[in-house]
């Protein structure tokens, strides 16, 4: 088996959380046995590697791929506040080094991939939550975040106490306010008395909103100041703020990407996480991989729904696996998308 040759030179250590991010740089470290055979790599988005989240997602895809493959994976970080051009570089490398397929963590890796692909026709290029950049060697991997969240504003107006639950985006972008309009209408179709605080943290082409903590925990705490006893943060690693400070006061957090309440980094808060709405991102990525080792790759738009439990609401909280009543709610809501009995809005 193959190791992961990791492109890193710089730690950014959160002291609240006791998380980092690495900044991308010129140099790499090969521990692997060699650069021969499959090599796959992934280019992270915003927070990279340990934002207990989006990126975490990916990465337990390519470790997923290098144990069941034997492929050797490569992972490079953003570093702070760059630019397309750094991105174009990065997947420029990526590409040159043989990795196939080259997979871009976000829908900020689109004006690169646009650039990058055509010049790489022999690689398959990836993007995840991105479908506006088509190529004959692109796969766009998305999601229909809508749904889930749908069943997390299901979740939330069946627990809440306070009649008040919040949201709290990382960015304002369309993607992130597909995780707010089906959260806000799954809360309103449930109990339509209950109140939804919505909050953003940053606007393009500020995306610091999903990688501060600081500001997830500020604006965490100003919804419980609103009397919000539950609060659904979608905004990578700036949510983690948000759960420590939800945790601290007693009230209950919904995770998104991954399932919060396994993540290693977030134990401490762990028994605040009610659920997260998960995308399977990690399969999406081991897929994409085993397509192009099989030598039939995945092109175009590849989308993952509750059909095909592309996105889910975690289970592994004993306390919310208790709450059948709650559980029933979220099982007939998600039937009923999938039957086409109630279409989630993509927009608040």
């Amino acid at each position: 088996m193959r190791r992961i040759t990791r492109i890193t030179t710089v730690g950014i250590a959160s002291a609240a959380l006791a998380l980092s991010v690495t900044a991308c740089g010129g140099n790499s470290s090969d521990s692997g046995s060699g650069s021969d055979g499959d090599k796959a790599a992934i280019a992270y988005d915003i927070g990279g590697r340990g934002d207990q989240s989006f990126n975490d997602a990916a990465y337990a895809g390519l470790e997923k791929a290098e144990k069941d493959l034997d492929v050797q994976g490569s992972e490079a970080e953003p570093s702070d506040g760059e630019g397309d051009a750094d991105k174009v570089q990065r997947l420029t490398e990526l590409a040159r080094s043989g990795n196939n397929p080259v997979i871009g963590v976000g829908f900020a890796y689109a004006p690169a991939i646009k650039k990058v692909a055509p010049k790489f026709p022999k690689t398959t290029f990836g993007i995840i939550d991105d479908a506006s950049v088509t190529g004959e060697n692109i796969a766009n991997i998305v999601f229909n975040e809508e749904q889930g969240s749908y069943l997390a504003g299901v979740a939330a107006a069946k627990v809440t106490k306070s009649k008040t639950v919040g949201f709290i985006g990382g960015v304002e972008t369309p993607l992130i306010k597909k995780f707010e309009a089906g959260f806000v209408q799954g809360v309103k179709d449930t109990d339509a008395s209950v109140n939804v605080l919505p909050q953003y943290l940053t606007q393009p082409p500020d995306f610091g909103g999903f990688s501060k903590p600081d500001l997830g925990k500020a604006a965490a705490q100003g919804q419980l100041d609103k009397k919000a006893d539950v609060i659904y943060s979608a905004a990578g690693l700036a949510g983690s703020g948000a759960i420590e400070a939800v945790s601290k006061a007693g009230k209950w957090n919904i995770g998104v990407d991954s399932d919060q309440y396994q993540q290693k980094g977030l134990a401490p808060y762990k028994a605040s996480i009610l659920t997260s709405v998960t995308k399977d991102i990690e399969d999406a990525v081991f897929n994409l991989i085993k397509s192009v080792q099989d030598g039939k790759p995945q092109t175009g738009e590849i989308r993952y729904g509750l059909d095909k439990n592309g996105v889910a609401l975690s289970m592994s909280n004993p306390a919310f696996a208790d709450m059948k009543d709650v559980i029933a709610a979220v099982d007939k809501a998600k039937q009923e998308i999938i039957d086409g009995k109630i279409t989630v809005k993509t927009a608040p």
